[in-house]
This record gives structure tokens, C-alpha cells and sequence, in this order.
């Protein structure tokens, strides 16, 4: 570093003191030796100016009879009068006003900087809020009972384990559009725009898909027997054309999206393409979407009771998305990959999101938790909470409707 770089540094208070301290052992009575000077400058990195400075400033306080100290003048930021959050201030804002930090920075008079530091303090939490559906008492009732039927009746150790629900299956479907209205590309420079085009973006070609999975079977060494994949099924049909056109000659037989799914649909779909070969007592679990059958459908009941199977149909409870284990994550994954794969025509799309069962899935260390055993095959709950969800149920305003059999729980509880 040369001589006008040493100048701009900003020396503290012990690089100063280490370096009088080293000039008053190279000196006798106040006169340096000869080259002190110089072997103070590289290891301190300082000019000679600011060596003589300093030892100028140490001679007139020995000179005092003070010790030789000297001060940093930089002694890093101390603010007093430092903004401290209120946060009494913060809790009478309502949650409209809490909405962005430009408007909370004016509610309470700060700016968004300091707001933004007291974010990164931890001092205020982010939070993304989504609205959940408005609960009736009746709804409730249901999901505690729906809840209830999910468990063991038996208490081992104050706990109650939940059924291992390896024979339960969970069908949903979901329309996969063609493509999306508004897209992002990273190109090159000197590369043009892609030029996409629609009849209409309020009409975007689109397919609905049922799909069906259940809980994944692992074997005693911890290798999956059994993924849980069960398939996903388009709702489409293959029509000749009326008309001929540009693209084809009347006549060709072309796969068309099935855009009114009715409950004839819905049941041939279950009943022609369900696969055999898995557990002989199965339970498909939907939601209460109006085209689905209900249990008691004459036409599904004949193909569920066959050839030694015993299906049964049930539902999740009303307005309770988040026991939709599809809409919570396996449909976001499909259409993710599916809009990786460009497509143009019905087919493409039914290619793209059909796939297969060849992908990974995503580690989540489970060797490593089977290992240290900590792997639960089923989880548990305590048994006071049970017996607490128990004893709301049996309130005469609460015991209401038969949805859900909590028959054999309720027995091995004693209620």
C-alpha cells in the first residue's frame, strides 16, 4: 500500500497505543534510534507522518506526567437517538395497514429503511396470509369425526396411533390448461421473441385430469415395494372431425377435452380404468365436488364388490381443503413439470401430464431417520385429547349425523 492509501485509513485506539508502544521501546530519553521509524511503518501500515504525529502527542502527555494513550477518533456508529420499534403502535394497526412496509413506515412515522432493518432484526415477522373457508358448526363436527375415524381404537402408553392408511386412496382432479396466459423467457440479445397465439386467452385449450394415489409400502430393509402412484386419468374422448381443414381431412379422428365431467363420466371413469392388483379392502377418498357419485351408486357398487374386492367410497369433510393431500402438493409438482413441456395439440398435453412413474422422489433422509430410528410408521396423539374430542361429540347439540363411524373408538374409550 503506498503512501497516499495509508493516508485514508482510519486508525483505532489499539493501533495507535501499538504503535507509541513500540516507538517508546526504540527511543531513550524521548530520542527514537535510528530506523525505528521505518520498522514501525510496514507492520502498523502507516506513513511516517502519522508515526511522528502520534509520537509528538505521546511525548507532551509523559511530558504532563500522563501515561502515554492514545484515542481512535472512529469509534463506530453509536446513534442515540437510534428508532426503536413500539410496539403498542404496531399492534393497534389493522392488518390492511400492515400490508406493505410503505404503509406501515407512514403509520408509524419511520422510514422504510429502518422498517426494513427491523425486519431483518427479526423485530417484525413477514407473513403470507391465505383466506381459509368460513366453517359451520356442522362442518366442524364433521372434521372432528372424520379425524376420530382416522385413529386406532387402542391406547398404548396414553397414546393413540392413527390407521397406517396404507389401503386408503386419494382421487381429485384438476384442469391442466394448454399453456398460461403470461409466461417468463431469459433470451439472448440478438434473439427474437417467442410469438405465441391464442383464439382467445379466456378460452386457453384446456384437460381435466383424475388422479389417484395412496401411501407409499416399504419393505423391512427400508426399499420402497410400492410407491403409491396409482395413475392419472384424462377426461377425454377420441372423435372423427365434422369439417375438413387445413391441419386434417374430415373424417380424422382426433382426441378431444371432455369440458362437461358429469357424474356418468365420473363413473365410468372409476369403474373402466380403476387398476386391479392392489389391496382387497380399499378406501377412495374425495371431496364433495357435485359430479362425484356417492357411496351407494348402484353401477360402482357392482365392480366394488367383485372379484373379491371391497371398495368403498368416502369424502372429506366439507370445507376442509387441507386433507386434500393432491390440491396440497402432488398437483403443483405435475404442473410444474407439465409447463416445462411445450405442447400444441389435446395429445401433447395428455402427454406431458401423464408421465410416468419413473421420476425421483424428492430425498427427504428417510434412510438416515429408518437408521436412527426415528422413522414412525404411524403418528400418534394423546389420549387426553381424544377423550376430550370424545366428550364434545357426545353433547346432545353435538352429537348430530352419522358421517364418519367412531363406533369401535368410542367403545374402547367407554363412551
Amino acid at each position: 500500500m503506498d503512501h497516499g492509501q495509508r493516508q485514508t485509513l482510519h486508525l483505532s485506539s489499539n493501533i495507535k497505543n501499538n504503535v507509541v508502544q513500540f516507538l517508546l521501546k526504540h527511543s531513550h530519553d524521548g530520542v527514537l534510534s535510528r530506523g525505528a521509524v521505518m520498522e514501525a511503518t510496514e507492520p502498523h501500515n502507516i506513513s511516517r507522518k502519522t508515526e511522528y504525529r502520534l509520537w509528538k502527542a505521546a511525548k507532551e502527555q509523559m511530558q504532563r506526567g500522563e501515561p502515554a494513550m492514545m484515542e481512535g477518533k472512529v469509534k463506530g456508529y453509536h446513534h442515540v437517538d437510534r428508532l426503536e420499534l413500539d410496539q403498542e403502535k404496531v399492534r393497534n394497526l389493522s392488518t390492511l395497514e400492515r400490508s406493505s412496509l410503505r404503509k406501515m413506515a407512514v403509520k408509524l412515522n419511520v422510514s422504510n429503511s429502518t422498517l426494513g432493518h427491523w425486519v431483518k432484526q427479526g423485530k417484525l415477522r413477514p407473513h403470507t396470509n391465505a383466506i381459509k373457508p368460513a366453517l359451520t358448526n356442522m362442518n366442524k363436527i364433521a372434521r372432528a369425526r372424520w379425524s376420530l375415524s382416522q385413529l386406532q381404537p387402542q391406547i398404548t402408553q396414553g397414546r393413540v396411533k392413527f390407521q397406517s392408511m396404507h389401503n386408503v386412496v386419494h382421487i381429485d382432479e384438476k384442469w391442466f390448461y394448454m399453456t398460461k396466459v403470461s409466461d417468463r423467457y431469459y433470451l439472448l440479445p440478438d434473439e427474437d421473441e417467442p410469438y405465441r397465439t391464442c383464439k382467445s386467452k379466456r378460452y386457453i385449450t384446456k384437460v381435466m385430469f383424475m388422479c389417484a394415489v395412496s401411501r407409499p409400502h416399504f419393505g423391512i430393509d427400508g426399499q420402497s415395494t410400492y410407491d403409491g402412484k396409482v395413475g392419472i386419468f384424462p377426461f377425454t374422448e377420441v372423435l372423427s372431425a365434422q369439417r375438413r381443414s387445413k391441419n386434417r381431412a374430415r373424417g380424422t379422428m382426433e382426441t378431444k377435452a371432455i369440458n362437461s365431467v358429469t357424474k356418468a363420466v365420473m363413473r365410468d371413469c372409476l369403474i373402466q380404468k380403476w387398476p386391479v392388483g392392489a389391496s382387497k379392502d380399499i378406501y377412495i377418498q374425495q371431496d364433495n365436488a357435485t359430479p362425484h357419485i356417492t357411496a351407494m351408486d348402484a353401477d360402482f357398487q357392482v365392480v366394488a364388490n367383485s372379484d373379491g374386492f371391497r371398495i368403498q367410497l368416502i369424502c372429506q369433510p366439507p370445507n376442509s381443503p387441507d386433507t386434500n393431500i393432491l390440491d396440497l402438493r402432488f398437483f403443483r409438482a405435475i404442473q410444474s413439470l407439465q409447463h416445462e413441456k411445450p405442447c400444441k395439440t389435446v395429445d401433447e398435453l395428455v402427454g406431458n401430464c401423464r408421465g410416468g412413474n419413473g421420476y425421483k422422489v424428492p430425498h427427504i433422509n428417510k434412510d438416515r431417520l429408518q437408521r436412527n430410528g426415528g422413522l414412525p410408521n404411524v403418528l400418534e396423539v394423546e389420549e387426553v385429547v381424544v377423550r376430550d374430542v370424545l366428550h364434545y361429540l357426545q353433547m346432545p347439540e353435538n352429537n348430530v349425523g352419522a358421517m364418519y363411524d367412531i363406533g369401535p373408538l368410542s367403545n374402547a374409550f367407554g363412551f
